[in-house]
């Protein structure tokens, strides 16, 4: 849908125009006749209507925006208005007597105008005519090119992002299904309770994490049925220290925005040394949510750490929260911290 905003300016611009031209006609000494509003009027809507939007649709959209002909733009704008200017002299002369009429204050009588000086006012309204419809057609599309550009960054972005959960999803089921192979594979009793616990996660991934955005409440919720699902990987359970303080309510946040921290952790941390656990924190009010996990590094793990997952939220968190967040990452010889803060 095109914007209505250069209509509102034509109109707007029409409207003072119309008001200068009938002040000028109905202020004079004399009550104007009929027939000398419907000239004025006529020939106001004729002439410098036909200048405005010559220039406007025709000359500049032709002659200076597709074939780039300046030169011949400037030799019709001359034409054009010669060519007016013969017009409204004509049209003046065969109604001098309110086209060429002035009231004099030194001889309180109506005078009439050389028609060299109406010659002179003619050139000079049909330029302002010329100037303004130049002057607001290149202000109508430069706005309206700036919101093409907006447009198309916007639908860009929201691109982008669908690319970067599309990619986060297949990763994040890839990395759960493998943890379930294994319990399969080992005939192990939790197999059946992981296939659940992974069937409860997909449907929030599936019908909350649709949404632009979800509360942090739920968020966390699904963070910690992840936790649950890595724990039944192990015989005696995974060492996780959770600790949440604050208010966690109804803040909106990105969703799937802390999974891939916590996913990290278990893939290439050691999560079942209960003497070094991975240490999860999350302190939260109604402005600010922050986010810090550590995790022993596992000496036996030869994959790098971080992946898809890592770069994937950091490139979500620089679309969705520009100049709103800090991420610091510290990979120690023994251990991998993540900390997010963010303004919500």
């Amino acid at each position: 849908m095109k914007s209505r905003g250069p209509l509102v300016v034509h109109l707007f611009f029409w409207l003072i125009i119309l008001s200068i031209l009938l002040w000028d006609t109905f202020s004079g000494h004399q009550t104007p006749s009929r027939y000398e509003v419907a000239v004025k009027l006529g020939y106001f809507a004729i002439i410098n209507l036909s200048i405005f939007y010559i220039n406007y649709t025709l000359l500049i959209p032709i002659l200076v925006e597709q074939k780039k002909k300046y030169g011949l733009y400037i030799l019709s704008i001359f034409l054009l208005i010669a060519v007016m200017v013969i017009i409204k002299t004509v049209v003046a002369s065969l109604n001098s007597d309110f086209f060429l009429t002035y009231f004099s204050q030194d001889s309180g009588k109506i005078e009439y105008y050389e028609i060299t000086k109406y010659v002179v006012f003619a050139i000079f309204v049909s330029g302002f005519f010329v100037v303004v419809s130049a002057l607001l057609k290149f202000a109508v599309d430069w706005f309206g090119s700036e919101r093409v550009q907006r447009d198309l960054l916007s639908e860009k972005r929201d691109m982008e992002l669908q690319f970067l959960k599309s990619q986060l999803n297949p990763h994040f089921l890839f990395n759960s299904l493998n943890n379930i192979y294994s319990l399969a594979y080992q005939k192990s009793d939790k197999t059946a309770d992981a296939i659940l616990k992974l069937s409860e996660i997909m449907r929030y991934m599936i019908y909350e994490s649709n949404d632009s955005w979800v509360s942090l409440s739920k968020e966390i919720a699904y963070v910690q049925s992840f936790i649950e699902l890595q724990k039944l990987r192990f015989k005696d359970g995974a060492a996780v220290e959770f600790t949440i303080n604050g208010e966690i309510d109804d803040q909106p946040v990105v969703p799937l925005i802390l999974i891939s921290f916590v996913e990290n952790a278990f893939k290439h941390g050691v999560a079942n040394d209960p003497s070094d656990p991975i240490r999860i924190n999350i302190i939260a009010n109604q402005k600010i949510l922050h986010f810090s996990i550590t995790n022993k590094k596992n000496k036996h793990n030869k994959d790098q750490m971080g992946g898809v997952g890592l770069n994937n939220v950091e490139r979500r968190l620089q679309l969705l929260y520009p100049e709103r967040y800090k991420l610091n990452i510290v990979n120690s010889a023994t251990h991998y911290t993540s900390e997010l803060m963010l303004d919500i």
